[in-house]
């Protein structure tokens, strides 16, 4: 009787390791799963997948892929750009979080764009929502706007980005971009510095208040799907790491 009672308590406590193990198979297997959705659309060596906004080809002057990062090579003339020009990723998305890390020189702006459309002649920012990228304590952008709404992380001539958490020039910053249905969120360095929901009357109300309707008087009507994509603002700016999860 004794024997059978060890026996017993042995079968047991092995169908209990086993059980533990099984779950642990699985929660490994889940977030090796949730880790399996997240994709690279630059993978720090080449330019696939990418090209300049409103043609079918990577620029062949004004960007390189150096140290690992894809670099904006910077001419000085600012709004004009450094002859490469604004590039997009070759794909659409709806609902998303996109990471990334940036690096801005001294002086510098540039701009991640996501939601964007392609119109022939136009220019990107005539479509799409831009989260700032910028050098806070030199380029005269910072004060211009309203209550710091041109500030890195911001949501360009919008909202600004609260916290105010950008890192110096010269510094890696990461930015991340949340898009669901709507609602959007920016986040900077760790820290949610806004949120906003787009077609709303309240969205409406903000952008017929920013310069955006002079671009494009339907500027507010912003698409549930499109392009992202980052900016040639003629100055030297670096992005890398760049990864996006479907929602």
């Amino acid at each position: 009787m004794k024997l059978f009672k060890m026996m017993l308590v042995l079968v047991l406590a092995a169908s209990f390791v086993s059980c533990g193990t099984g779950k642990e198979k699985k929660n490994a297997e889940k977030k090796s799963t949730e880790a399996e959705v997240w994709t690279y659309l630059f993978d720090g060596s080449t330019t696939q997948g990418w090209r300049s906004y409103n043609k079918a080809t990577f620029p062949e002057q004004g960007w390189e892929i150096v140290d690992g990062s894809l670099h904006c090579i910077g001419s000085g003339r600012g709004e004009a750009g450094g002859g490469g020009g604004d590039i997009i990723y070759d794909k659409k998305y709806s609902n998303f979080h996109l990471k990334l890390e940036w690096k801005i020189s001294e002086g510098g702006n540039s701009g991640i764009f996501y939601l964007a459309q392609e119109v022939p002649e136009w220019e990107i920012y005539r479509t799409a929502p831009e989260m700032q990228v910028l050098d806070n304590d030199r380029h005269p952008d910072a004060e211009a706007g309203k209550d710091g709404n041109r500030k890195a992380g911001s949501l360009y001539d919008l909202i600004p980005a609260v916290p105010q958490n950008a890192k110096p020039a010269g510094e890696w910053n990461t930015a991340e971009i949340k898009v669901y249905k709507g609602s959007v969120w920016h986040i900077q360095n760790g820290e949610t510095v806004l949120e906003y929901h787009l077609w709303t009357p309240e969205w409406n109300t903000l952008v017929a208040g920013s310069k955006f309707p002079e671009l494009n008087p339907n500027w507010a009507v912003v698409a549930t799907e499109g392009y992202i994509g980052v900016q040639d603002h003629g100055d030297d700016v670096w992005y890398r790491n760049i990864q996006i999860r479907e929602l």
